[in-house]
This record gives structure tokens, C-alpha cells and sequence, in this order.
């Protein structure tokens, strides 16, 4: 198969360009959380969870929602677990000095470039505190100083504090912050926020859930998770695959969309909005269930192209196929752009695209569905 394999004809219907964002996604996207941090959009996640499933809590503040499967002549079902990770990245107070301004560190990976000048918002004991990220102006560096790009230990944030000991009694070392940054729908059905990674997979990772419940139910049970720490140590995958015990997993996350301006598709694959869903294949990852989503693709007539991966994903599959004594794991992936940014962007009816076929996969497998090489 092509690396770009899209399907003509599809048959699947589309979520219709201007038909505006679910309410469920845009509230996970206004909730604030950094890794390990994460209660605000897994109380999100959990009561709309609630609604069609049994949804629980672990002790990481992974949430999780079980659809049970139709059951038939079967004593006990198997387990899918779908999984998409509910953190974002976030910076993380680390010092507070006399003149009251705070110095931190990265929670996941920055490109410091991005933080400069950036309207932020900490959450403390006392609520949200804002504040914006400084440096010392073009107007006041030296000529050598002007040659080097910021790095995260020479900025700040400036609460406005008149000394430290105000800004001690706003906010703690320990507290988090994130970009102040909230969803902007675009034109043609596209959608612009912080957090898309990966929001838009835990989102994606209930949708199908919500979608077999639908149906009925599958011939599996159905194990929707939303994974916290996936940015700083797959905390929330980790824990979640050695509880939930799963026969296979279906991790979604983000890929880089590749129709931005600079990006080599001979290295990263071709993988434009409104492509559909991203579906990969890798050492790491189970074949069998590569075929099951493609051949799920295809049938339901659902556009998607293939990305390949060497070695580690740099997802949570990383995590899950290695639980316990192994689990057939897949990966299906959204494409977005300016990842790691205050303006991730994506086009919607890639997410829903993505949901319908983890769903009608999920519905494809059988009692004695085989997944071992």
C-alpha cells in the first residue's frame, strides 16, 4: 500500500465542514491540565464518561469508562483497551525572588522560541493567578546576545507583583501554569487551540467508546482510558494497561500534519488535514491489528493514510505493548500542525474520523479474534 492511502468513494459520512465543535472537546480544551496535574479535564472526561458507561478513577487520576460486551455464549469477554492521554505540556514554578519574579521549568518538551512573550495562567491554592513570560528586550541585548535564541532559564514570569513577598502569598514553588491560550474555530472545519495533544485523543478514545455503547456493544469489552503523565513518564498508560489487563490496545495520539510549509515529506510521510485518521506501522506495533484498521478503513469507506515507525513511537503504544507479558497494541494517530504550541491546529472531521473507525473495528473483532504473530 501506498504511503498515502486514501480511499475514493468513501461511504462513511463526514462531520460537515461548519458544524462547529462538540461541546465535549471544546470543555476538555478550556480545562487546565499539565502533567500530572490533570484532575480539571479528567473530571471532564469522567462525567461525560458517566453517562453511557462505567466510568472510574485510578490512583495516578487516570479516569476510565468500561462498555460492556454482548456477551452471548461467552463466559468471559475479551478487552480492548482504547487509550488517549488527557495531559498537555506546562511549566512548573521552581524559584520566587525578592523582586517577585518567577523562574520555572519545562513539564514536556518546549520549544522556548514559542514561550516568549506568551500570556500565561498558574493555577494555585487561591484559583487562577495570570501572568505574562518576559526577557529582556531586543532594545537592551548586546550584539552577541541578539545572535542566541532564548532558552527556558533565561525567561520569567511576571505576575506584577510589586516584591517576592506578594508573589510568595499568590503562588507556590510546586504550582503549574499553562499558555493562555482558548479554541478559535477556523474556516472549513478546522479548529485551533492549545492542548489538541492530546485532548483530541481522549476525546477520540470516548467517542468510540460512546459509539460501541451505541451499537450495543461489541463482542469485547470496551476499556476507554484517558492517560495522565503521557508527556514526562507514561505514568497514567503505565498503571492503566497493568490494571486493566487488556487482550489489545488501540493507543491515539497526534502526528504531524505535513502539508506545513518546511516539513519533508520524504522523512515524515504525507499526512495532510483532512486526510483522515493516521493509522501506523512499526516494530514496536502488532501487524494483525495494523490490517484489522486498515481493512476497517477500507470497508467503511474512511480516508486515512500510513505512517511508519522504527523504533519507539514516542506514545503511550510505547508503554502498553510492553505491559505485563505483552499486548497487541495499534496506533492510530490525528494530524495537526504546529504540535507543541499555544495554535495546534486540525481539521475536525479527521477527529471524527477517527472515532468511527476505532468504533467499527472495535465491532469487527470476534470471540476468537487472533492477534499473536
Amino acid at each position: 500500500m501506498s504511503p498515502r492511502a486514501t480511499q475514493k468513494g468513501s461511504r462513511a459520512p463526514k462531520q460537515p465542514r461548519g458544524a462547529g465543535v462538540p461541546q465535549l472537546l471544546l470543555d476538555l480544551l478550556a480545562a487546565r491540565g499539565p502533567s500530572g496535574y490533570e484532575s480539571a479535564p479528567a473530571h471532564v472526561w469522567r462525567e461525560a464518561a458517566g453517562k453511557f458507561a462505567e466510568a472510574s478513577t485510578d490512583v495516578v487520576g487516570t479516569p476510565r469508562a468500561l462498555v460492556a460486551a454482548k456477551h452471548g455464549d461467552q463466559a468471559v469477554a475479551r478487552r480492548l483497551l482504547v487509550m488517549g492521554h488527557i495531559d498537555e505540556i506546562g511549566l512548573i514554578v521552581t524559584h520566587i525572588d525578592d523582586d517577585g519574579y518567577l523562574w520555572f521549568r519545562a513539564v514536556g518538551g518546549w520549544d522556548a522560541q514559542i514561550l516568549v512573550g506568551q500570556r500565561v495562567v498558574l493555577d494555585s491554592d487561591g484559583g487562577p493567578v495570570p501572568g505574562v513570560i518576559g526577557k529582556k528586550p531586543i532594545h537592551l541585548l548586546r550584539d552577541e546576545e541578539r545572535k542566541k535564541v532564548a532558552e527556558i532559564r533565561d525567561l520569567h514570569i511576571d505576575l506584577g507583583a510589586s516584591d517576592g513577598e506578594e508573589a510568595r502569598g499568590r503562588v507556590r514553588i510546586g504550582d503549574v501554569a499553562v499558555i493562555d491560550s482558548q479554541p478559535i474555530e477556523l474556516p472549513n472545519g478546522r479548529l485551533t487551540s492549545r492542548a489538541l495533544d492530546n485532548r483530541l485523543g481522549s476525546f477520540v478514545a470516548l467517542e468510540a467508546a460512546r459509539l460501541v455503547a451505541e451499537a450495543g456493544g461489541a463482542q469485547w469489552e470496551l476499556a476507554a482510558v484517558a492517560a495522565t503523565q503521557e508527556e514526562t513518564n507514561f505514568g497514567g498508560s503505565r498503571t492503566s494497561a497493568f490494571a486493566l489487563e487488556p487482550d489489545a490496545a488501540i493507543v491515539v495520539d497526534v502526528t504531524h500534519a505535513t502539508d506545513a510549509p518546511g516539513i519533508d515529506v520524504k522523512e515524515a510521510g504525507k499526512h495532510e488535514l483532512g486526510s483522515g485518521p493516521v493509522i501506523t506501522r512499526g516494530s514496536t506495533l502488532n501487524h494483525r491489528l495494523f490490517d484489522l484498521l486498515r481493512e476497517t478503513a477500507e470497508s467503511e469507506g474512511i480516508p486515512f493514510t500510513v505512517e511508519a515507525s522504527a523504533r519507539a513511537t514516542g506514545t503511550d503504544a510505547d508503554a502498553v505493548h510492553l505491559s505485563r507479558d505483552g499486548v497487541p497494541t495499534g496506533l492510530v494517530s490525528i494530524p495537526i500542525r504546529y504540535m507543541h504550541s499555544p495554535v495546534e491546529l486540525v481539521q475536525l472531521e479527521d477527529v471524527h474520523a477517527c472515532a468511527r473507525l476505532i468504533a467499527a473495528a472495535a465491532l469487527r473483532l470476534e470471540p476468537d479474534t487472533a492477534l499473536a504473530p
